[in-house]
């Protein structure tokens, strides 16, 4: 009689330690899992200086601003650097997108989107945020093309004496 009560005991006490076990889990769980709040930038991820909003670099889909013209050169050098810094710090840039990373197409809205490594990608629709979300590698140089398709067209410009016509 006394092992059996000694057994039931144990075991309640053991189901006991199980539970509170699991709910801890759960907890842990619902943290990490909790979305992370975005805020503004409001300082440059190269220096940490107030940013100036005449200075600033499309990278990536982002417009990253600086404190400094001389930041610049640092965000292109390593822009996964910076990215992945104000991710963990939770800083939101401006997406300054145009286009799908997949699709190519033209973005009527940017509802759509996914956070990845401290920028926010916007897509034309969510079968295109599943395909990226399988290989962010393979899309991410797509959002640099539209800014340096829009530099090559003002070479262009200039090339073909485009100046001096007062406009």
């Amino acid at each position: 009689m006394k092992l059996t009560r000694t057994l039931t005991i144990a075991v309640a006490m053991l189901l006991m330690a199980s539970l509170t076990t699991f709910a801890g889990d759960e907890k842990q769980d619902a943290k990490k899992d909790a979305p992370v709040e975005l805020k503004n930038q409001t300082n440059c991820p190269v220096m940490g200086g107030k940013i100036d909003s005449t200075v600033y670099t499309d990278i990536q889909g982002q417009r990253v601003y600086h404190c400094c013209p001389m930041c610049s050169a640092k965000l292109k050098k390593d822009p996964d650097t910076y990215f992945k810094k104000a991710a963990a710090e939770g800083i939101l840039f401006e997406n300054i997108q145009t286009a799908c990373p997949v699709s190519g197409e033209k973005l009527e809205d940017k509802s759509v989107f996914t956070d990845y490594e401290g920028r926010r990608i916007a897509f034309c629709c969510k079968k295109c945020r599943g395909t990226f979300n399988e290989d962010p590698a393979k899309f991410m140089s797509k959002l640099d093309a539209p800014a340096e398709e829009e530099k090559a067209e003002m070479k262009d410009m200039k090339a073909t004496g485009h100046e001096g016509h007062n406009h």
